[in-house]
């Protein structure tokens, strides 16, 4: 069986997660957009003589959301990559299938906490459990590596 198959129950697990964790990124983006065009803030001239509104580059507003997607690329992206190396070293599928969704479930609760916003330390304990999920795959995908 092919390691980054559908037929190995591990790489299905990770494409599911994968898939929630992406779809989460693209989502905000979208909901950056909509604040820019509802809240009429832009940050080039270009979009404002399109759309009408102001030309504000910091509007807190749709800076928030920003902040999170921008996070969101800096942790879904290395996730993504190091867990496909991850399922190449035919880990324990049940191990393997609690990392994949604690780092899903931790980068949901990261953007509620950015979001709302919830108080630290949470946001921060949201990114850093992601952030050790992906640092532990890393570890086994070297470990398992030859040089």
């Amino acid at each position: 069986m092919a390691m980054l198959s559908l037929d190995n129950p591990t790489f299905e697990r990770f494409a599911f997660y994968s898939g929630i964790a992406i779809g989460k990124t693209l989502l905000m983006s979208a909901l950056t957009v909509r604040s820019r065009l509802t809240n009429k803030i832009f940050s080039n001239p270009e979009d404002v003589a399109g759309f009408g509104g102001k030309e504000i580059i910091g509007d807190e507003r749709v800076e928030r959301i920003r902040r999170c997607h921008q996070n969101d690329i800096e942790n879904v992206f290395p996730f993504v990559l190091v867990g496909s190396f991850y399922v190449a070293t035919d880990p324990d599928p049940w191990w393997a299938a609690v990392l994949f969704r604690t780092f899903v479930i931790s980068r949901c609760l990261h953007t509620v906490c950015y979001l709302m916003p919830v108080p630290q330390p949470s946001r921060f304990l949201a990114c850093m459990t992601g952030w050790g999920v992906t640092a532990v795959m890393a570890a086994f995908v070297i470990r398992a590596g030859r040089v």
